[in-house]
């Protein structure tokens, strides 16, 4: 994909996003500055209008209904709590995000009403769905006031907004994630002058071409330029919790992706399906190196002999904007079609059960959960229509949770005698002795304590795989308690699924774990972040990347793979020495494609080394695993010696590598020179003195090693600090 126009644009899309919610702001009385902070106009009701100051405030050429003053104080209990920039921020891209994937299915034509909501087929300049405002068949929307509107011939702004808020309702059955009921703040900051020839519509319609928006990889790259003057703003420092998604993430370049997936997920099918067509259509799938006898039995001992499609589990813990999913989508989509599956039912069997992804990143896991249900739609028409809850969630805190009070509100047992109402987001005090002896109870406290930094430490949270049953046990009863509990349940189960949802994803076990990890080292790791590295990832805190890569195969079933991209450094460096040699004593190397430097070169300024890889989740003695040595040239040089299989190395065992002093991953290092690591070292027959020593004539006094008889060694000769 060529990515100019979407670099072009996004990084300013963004400055004018907020400058728009910032304006708009303005008009409801809310400003900042440096100097005051937050200011917030006092508002009085009179009537049906509001007035700021003793003046009657307009919006949108209209006195403010007094309605919206549960709103603007809705915005200012989240602006106090939260702070001006970060909420701003975050309702920019929201509406960017709603209106990226409204132009996606506008152009796509999956508005179920066939009109286009933010352009017109013929290039005019006011959207289509103006033109037939009185037929688009949306919820909510009231036909009346739309006519009236359309009649009067001077209202097209305010007609608008309310077809673009009634579109944006629409589509919050099938995406709620991306399109929550609009009644709340963020409808309150929909940018003004939407129709204007300059407006931020207009913007996005006219600086990418339709042609560009062909391939749902779009959704990934937009959202990383758009986040690059973010980057560069925190990049270098010690990085607050909620700049650590702009710091870390890295969009993915779809050549690695396909390398990744078809190495890990594609191989599961390929090893019992070796004759499966799908061979011929992965074009980065590596074949093994020939194997011993033994590592040929030890391998035929994991695989089944037969594969369920519908069991098949891949996971990206760092999903982003879910690149690595739809990649995953596409290949798990032919194997559904090779066992003989309706295309009409696999998109509904792909999202429920095979397809899983976490991130601490709301606005793009919105992204994420968004692309995957247009590749859904893609194969599905009435997928929208369908009662579906992904398995793709945004990693929720728990620290602001009351969890004694919610336990007993929720009464799974009905065993509880609530004598409070007490706010299950504070420390109200209530008799709780019989809930503190409860063993559930004190699975459910421990579980849930284990989400108080989820918004730093995000999937590196480690859930026991024996909580696993217990977790989806309780998940169970609380989806039933939140429809038909009485109201203390209702309320303490729809605040609870969220929590116990990402616990039973962390505590499950995967076939294939494929994930680009944020990279961090410890500089930017803040003291929350470093405490818990230290604590829980000891041979892997110098980076969040290779805390990672071990997090991975805690994922992943001993049978499944780990398959990443990260920096090369924990091939190498003594830092990850630890690391390594556990890796290479419990797991198995399958392929790695060493990447170096430029590998993901439409990033500007991408300057990382780095690795792709897949692991087996244990260990076969004797496995020899296939590298390819990439690390010259540019991108594309990269990708096409890989497809082309250029520069492999596939002789070495991977146990042999230990027989280097820190056991580092030289797979280009010959049989010769690793051999020579088994004979007597210098250190063995020699010895050193410890302090420097004078010759006073070298050229009398001093020989090379190789001119040395051996027997001469500590009779004669011995070895001297020259440095």
């Amino acid at each position: 994909m060529n990515t100019a126009f979407l670099k072009a644009y996004a990084p300013k899309a963004r400055l004018a996003f907020m400058n728009a919610v910032k304006d708009r702001a303005a008009n409801l009385g809310i400003t900042h500055t440096k100097e005051n902070g937050l200011q917030m106009m006092a508002m009085d009701i009179k009537g049906d209008a509001i007035l700021m100051n003793g003046q009657f405030s307009l919006l949108d050429g209209q006195a403010i209904d007094a309605k919206l003053l549960k709103r603007r104080n809705a915005l200012q209990q989240r602006l106090e709590q939260q702070g001006y920039t970060q909420v701003i921020e975050q309702i920019a891209y929201t509406w960017f995000n709603r209106f990226v994937a409204i132009r996606y299915m506008e152009l796509h034509a999956y508005l179920d009403h066939g009109y286009r909501v933010l352009s017109h087929p013929s290039d005019k300049a006011q959207p289509e769905i103006i033109e037939h405002a009185e037929h688009a068949d949306l919820p909510d929307l009231d036909k009346a006031e739309v006519i009236q509107l359309k009649l009067d011939g001077t209202q097209d702004e305010k007609l608008y907004r309310l077809l673009l808020i009634a579109q944006c309702n629409a589509l919050h059955h099938a995406m709620p994630f991306l399109f929550e009921k609009i009644d709340d703040e963020t409808e309150l900051l929909l940018p003004n002058n939407l129709l204007h020839s300059d407006s931020l519509i207009r913007q996005l319609v006219s600086a990418i071409p339709e042609s560009d928006w062909a391939n749902i990889e779009i959704i990934g790259w937009l959202y990383q330029f758009y986040i690059a003057d973010k980057k560069d703003q925190v990049i270098g420092k010690v990085v607050n919790s909620e700049d650590i998604p702009a710091a870390t993430q890295l969009f993915t370049p779809n050549w690695i992706v396909k390398y990744l997936v078809q190495n890990s997920l594609g191989r599961q099918w390929l090893a019992v399906y070796p004759d499966s067509s799908l061979k011929a259509t992965m074009e980065y799938y590596i074949a093994p190196a020939a194997q011993s006898p033994e590592v040929n039995a030890a391998l035929a001992a994991i695989t089944p002999s037969t594969l369920d499609p519908e069991r098949l589990t891949v996971i990206d813990p760092a999903m982003g904007s879910g690149h690595i999913l739809v990649e995953a989508y596409d290949l798990l989509k032919a194997m559904y079609l090779e066992r003989g599956y309706s295309l009409r039912d696999i998109p509904v069997f792909i999202l429920k059960n095979n397809l899983y992804g976490l991130d601490i990143d709301d606005r793009a896991a919105q992204l994420a959960m968004f692309a995957v249900m247009m590749k859904a739609r893609a194969d599905d028409r009435r997928i929208f229509s369908r009662e579906l809850s992904l398995n793709l969630l945004t990693l929720q805190s728990s620290k602001a949770l009351n969890l004694p009070l919610l336990w007993q509100q929720l009464n799974v047992n009905k065993q509880n005698k609530l004598g409070t109402t007490g706010s299950l987001f504070d420390d109200t005090q209530t008799d709780l002795s019989d809930t503190l002896e409860d063993n559930d109870y004190q699975r459910f406290v421990h579980t849930l304590s284990l989400f108080e930094q989820a918004e730093t430490v995000g999937s590196l949270i480690q859930v026991p795989a024996a909580l696993t049953a217990y977790l989806n046990d309780l998940l169970a009863q609380s989806r039933v308690l939140s429809v038909s509990g009485d109201s203390f349940q209702r309320r303490a189960a729809t605040v609870l699924i969220p929590f116990i949802q990402q616990a039973c994803l962390l505590a499950r076990r995967y076939d294939v774990v494929v994930a680009n990890p944020p990279y961090m080292g410890g500089k930017g790791m803040n003291e929350a972040l470093k405490a818990f590295a230290k604590k829980y990832f000891p041979d892997s805190k110098s980076d969040l990347f290779a805390m990672f890569m071990e997090r991975g195969f805690e994922l992943a079933k001993p049978t499944g793979f780990n398959a990443q991209v990260t920096m090369q450094s924990w091939m190498f460096l003594s830092s990850y020495q630890a690391m390594r040699e556990k890796l290479l004593q419990e797991r198995t190397i399958n392929t790695m494609a060493h990447l170096g430097a430029r590998a993901f070169a439409q990033i500007s300024g991408e300057v990382v080394q780095t690795t792709a890889f897949v692991f087996y989740g244990q260990h076969f003695s004797g496995y020899k695993p296939v590298f390819f040595r990439l690390v010259d040239g540019q991108e594309e040089q990269k990708q096409t010696a890989l497809r082309a299989g250029e520069n492999r190395f596939d002789t070495t065992a991977q146990d042999d590598f230990k027989k280097i002093s820190g056991s580092p991953v030289a797979y280009w290092v010959s049989k010769e020179l690793l051999n020579g690591f088994d004979n007597k070292k210098i250190d063995n027959i020699s010895y050193f003195t410890g302090s420097q020593n004078i010759t006073a004539n070298n050229e009398v006094y001093l020989r090379l090693w190789h001119e040395i008889e051996l027997d001469k060694f500590k009779k004669k000769w011995m070895p001297y600090f020259k440095g």
